[in-house]
């Protein structure tokens, strides 16, 4: 009895395996979800990563330079101040609004007359990990040595200079590792591009359990992606960061 049963659910299973994703070839779904995920996370994270140097250098510039650009006075100090207060609104609101919401908000009202769902995918989910990549950034400048910042007036540089050629590589490089716990998230997150209609892995998954009413299995391998695609980058990071402390010895 036990040995038909089992027979039984292998039959059942393999019936619902074909369904799934050989009838109509609807792994091909799953196959142009899983490119178009692998897409918006690539060059969302270039964006973000962009707009976190960018916001850290200025929000960092007008906390260390503040009281002396203040009493100095002039254009640059009202300039700072400017810029640093666009870039606290900008970490206040992304950093204090859902995901979903910033989404919807780009694909039905800012880029609403935009045919290109990558793009739009692209620059929300950029400019939401940027104001996370830019506090990751402003922990990585304030680790660098004070000296450092002496060393490049030193040699002639100004401070914009200074920061760009010697403090954020620096930054740059103590920040990779955290940088690539920023991607996984900013992978994982990805997955209710959906809600607007972009045919993103999840969306694929939720559109093949649509037309089988059979939930178990296309929800099942979406997990699995997901889960391989983050072992993989899992792997890499740690694979990175023992390098970077190989070179530190």
């Amino acid at each position: 009895m036990t040995l038909l049963n089992e027979e039984s659910m292998w039959e059942n299973l393999k019936s619902q395996f074909i369904l799934n994703f050989v009838k109509d070839h609807r792994y091909r779904l799953l196959l142009s979800g899983l490119l178009e995920t692998l897409k918006i996370t690539f060059f969302a994270v270039i964006i973000g990563v962009v707009i976190g140097i960018i916001v850290a250098a200025v929000v960092s510039s007008y906390s260390q330079n503040k009281e002396r650009m203040k009493r100095r006075g002039g254009f640059s100090f009202h300039l700072l101040r400017f810029l640093n207060g666009i870039c606290n609104i900008y970490l206040a609101v992304i950093r204090g609004t859902p995901t979903v919401v910033q989404l919807m908000i780009g694909y039905f009202i800012i880029w609403a007359s935009s045919n290109n769902e990558l793009f739009v995918a692209s620059m929300v989910f950029g400019i939401n990990s940027g104001a996370y990549v830019a506090e990751i950034f402003r922990s990585g400048i304030g680790s660098v040595d004070k000296g450092q910042f002496e060393a490049g007036r030193s040699i002639g540089f100004n401070y914009f200079q200074t920061m760009r050629y010697i403090i954020i590589p620096q930054a740059f490089k103590n920040v990779l590792p955290t940088l690539g716990n920023e991607a996984i998230t900013l992978l994982k997150e990805t997955s209710v591009a959906g809600y607007v209609g972009i045919m993103d892995l999840t969306k694929a998954g939720d559109l093949i359990r649509s037309r089988t009413y059979s939930a178990f299995l296309p929800l099942i391998a979406v997990a699995a992606t997901y889960l391989v695609l983050v072992l993989i980058l899992t792997f890499l990071q740690h694979k990175l960061e023992r390098s970077l402390k190989k070179n530190e010895r």
